[in-house]
């Protein structure tokens, strides 16, 4: 069993919650941070650049990924422009096509042209990865977020998927491979073995790292217990 000591994948945490992530900041283990509109949303943010400015101070010294929100290209390239400018750890997720499904590869190239750093997102196939490093490689250094997670969620084994995404960007040593979306705490474990650079990984997920390497007898034994204790605070009776 690899042990969270020896691991070469980096872990970043994926969430909005200030709280979260300042208290995830203070661990070891963690080395950068994600996030989405989605979780923003979820977190009940809305002012998104009084949020990011305000994290931006308080973590100063690793990756943060702030995204776009546009669906117009135009107006894409002048929200990443302006994250960018907030801080050298920012990375300015892209997504890797618009809600109409055009290709954001000639801004991806742009704006790695331009020195900004990025993280191209919501990929589901090696095709994507193969178009978008290809777009990233003379650029700053890069990450591309290859949605593992949700590949599963459509019946296929994305252990195969993100070994050979890892040898496609082989040529591009700036580019990392980001494994997105995991379900389960073995996941980080399997972006280990398969070589990928960094998981993103939700702060519930993150609560469970306690438990890597736990006696499984000690395990049934805790399991027992809860669900006495659950019964009994219930008051169930027959």
């Amino acid at each position: 069993m690899t042990s969270l000591a020896n691991l070469k994948v980096k872990i970043f945490a994926d969430g909005a919650d200030r709280a979260g992530m300042l208290d995830l900041y203070r661990s070891p283990l963690v080395k950068g941070f994600t996030t989405n509109p989605t979780l923003m949303r979820n977190a009940g943010i809305t002012d998104y650049e009084a949020f990011a400015r305000d994290i931006l101070e308080a973590i100063p010294d690793r990756p943060i990924s702030l995204e776009v929100f546009s669906d117009e290209f135009a107006e894409m390239e002048v929200q990443a422009r302006r994250i960018a400018s907030w801080g050298d750890n920012v990375y300015v997720k892209i997504p890797v096509t618009n809600t109409q499904g055009e290709s954001s590869i000639p801004l991806v190239r742009a704006l790695a042209k331009a020195g900004v750093k990025q993280n191209v997102t919501a990929f589901m196939t090696l095709a994507q990865v193969r178009d978008v490093s290809a777009a990233l490689g003379s650029g700053p250094p890069a990450c591309v977020s290859l949605f593992a997670g949700r590949v599963a969620d459509t019946e296929r084994d994305p252990v195969p998927m993100m070994a050979a995404a890892v040898q496609l960007l082989a040529m591009y040593p700036q580019v990392e491979l980001i494994w997105a979306s995991p379900r389960e705490l073995l996941n980080i474990f399997h972006a280990d073995q398969v070589g990928c650079h960094i998981i993103t990984v939700t702060h519930d997920l993150l609560k469970k790292l306690g438990l890597v390497g736990k006696d499984l007898d000690e395990y049934s034994l805790d399991t027992v217990k809860m669900f006495r204790n659950d019964a009994v605070k219930a008051g169930f009776k027959l």
